[in-house]
């Protein structure tokens, strides 16, 4: 892999030049990093891009794909921090090893202590040896726990645990869905093909930021209208039969109503417009960095049972817009270039698509398709292809899941230039994830026939 500081006149992926810059930096970093050696998605996430890169301030290092100057300069400033890094892993280890003396459970530890083990190791270089160095972890520890305020999983399953809440929050979503109005599929269509007009102006940054098309949805309340026609079973509104109206946001044929919820696990968790109060609520509490900037419990489920039962699982019509949006897009996603999908493709389809395209993981599927002979990897490729076949489903999700956050935290979209900013990342987003599991599965299949021979000559 040519380095970073070696200009070849390509852009590349920020994420593949944080990972080289990453391994770079050698040992001492294995509490912020993955097994193989690469940063931990939370590392990034919480400590390199807000603290070490800090793109509001560096707005050329902001985006997906980096020049070369601006490649070199991303991985100047990782390993300038190479040794700063290394003492927060330290500070990292110690606040743990404090969290269980304390007993405290709540919360993830990678997002409750990573940005204070950054501003520790900026602030007192590595731990002081002895009792000091224990006595700051335990008051970090304990400050963290009291600026949560309570605002923890915990928290949450014993507020809607509680007999008198839970029956009169379920009372609530009954009464907030009962009184819902619905929509015709001709709305839904129309409000698709207003849609398209919108995505065609996303073909450059500076055509999205002048198009008045976003605005006009917004105001008009399109998303609301799209929403509503879901409750009425619309079906045929995206231009093609073999995808439902809900684009895989429920495994009904309308989304059901909300019930409050008693448990959740990130491994199970239903499609987005099937979970329970208590799931939607898990999921923010789970992946929220700064949760002293979330309402208390009892209004973060005062919210969320409106918001439950508003159209499309979402409060703010910007984001409903959004949803409208990213369900054009999706329809129109053909990585395998099978030509199949919408009729009309706009200047959004052919920027992703094209992307899309360029993968070799997406190359090998296209291949396996139209191949008549049999996987030779007993279907565990051929299942990833299929992902390809149906990349809407995994968009959708992973779409409302981000457009939701926002919502908990009112901050909405304001202009095409913004929602297409998200609608391309989530794109980008899933074509990563699809990409790393591609790789996972061949690294698995590549070592089976040696674990075989291994075994055979034992």
């Amino acid at each position: 892999m040519p380095s970073p500081s070696r200009p070849t006149g390509e852009r590349r992926p920020r994420a593949m030049v944080i990972d080289h810059a990453w391994r770079g930096l050698g040992p001492g970093l294995e509490s912020l990093s993955g097994p193989g050696g690469a940063p931990l998605t939370r590392t990034v996430k919480l400590i390199v891009l807000p603290l070490i890169v800090r793109p509001t301030l560096r707005p050329e290092l902001a985006a997906d794909f980096l020049g070369p100057v601006q490649a070199a300069c991303l991985d100047g400033l990782i390993r300038e921090s190479g040794t700063r890094l290394a003492v927060t892993a330290q500070w990292f280890t110690l606040l743990k090893k404090a969290r269980r003396a304390l007993g405290v459970v709540a919360g993830n530890p990678q997002d409750l202590y990573f940005q204070r083990c950054f501003e520790l190791a900026t602030e007192h270089g590595a731990p002081p040896a002895g009792a000091d160095a224990d006595a700051i972890a335990r008051n970090v520890v304990e400050d963290v726990a009291d600026t949560t305020g309570g605002r923890t999983v915990e928290a949450l399953k014993d507020y809607l645990a509680d007999l008198v809440q839970g029956t009169r929050i379920d009372g609530e979503l009954a009464t907030a869905w009962d009184s819902r109005t619905t929509a015709t599929a001709a709305d839904a269509v129309a409000v698709v093909a207003l849609a398209g007009e919108a995505l065609e102006a996303c073909g450059t940054p500076d055509r999205a930021r002048n198009a008045p098309q976003y605005a006009s949805l917004v105001e008009a309340g399109h998303g609301s209208l799209f929403g509503r026609a879901l409750w009425a079973h619309a079906g045929g509104v995206w231009g093609r039969d073999d995808v439902p109206a809900h684009l895989g946001l429920t495994v009904r044929q309308v989304p059901p109503r909300p019930e409050v919820g008693r448990g959740a696990s990130t491994a199970t968790l239903p499609a987005p417009l099937d979970r329970t109060l208590y799931e939607r609520l898990f999921v923010v509490l789970q992946s929220s960095a700064r949760r002293e900037e979330l309402p208390t419990v009892p209004e973060l489920v005062a919210r969320e049972t409106g918001r439950s039962c508003a159209p499309l699982g979402l409060r703010d019509e910007s984001l409903r817009v959004a949803v409208v949006l990213g369900g054009r897009l999706a329809v129109g996603l053909d990585p395998l270039g099978t030509g199949g999908g919408v009729p009309e493709r706009t200047a959004a389809h052919r920027a992703v698509n094209s992307r899309w395209r360029h993968e070799a993981s997406v190359l090998r599927a296209r291949r396996m398709t139209v191949s008549p002979s049999p996987d030779p990897d007993g279907g565990v490729l051929d299942a990833l292809a299929q992902d390809l076949r149906t990349p809407w489903a995994a968009y959708m999700r992973r779409l409302w899941v981000r457009l939701h956050g926002r919502d908990v935290r009112d901050a909405p979209l304001g202009d095409l230039a913004e929602a297409w900013s998200l609608l391309d990342g989530v794109a980008r987003s899933v074509m990563m994830d699809h990409r790393a599991r591609v790789r996972s599965a061949l690294r698995t299949l590549s070592t089976a026939p040696a674990r075989a021979a291994g075994t055979r000559s034992a």
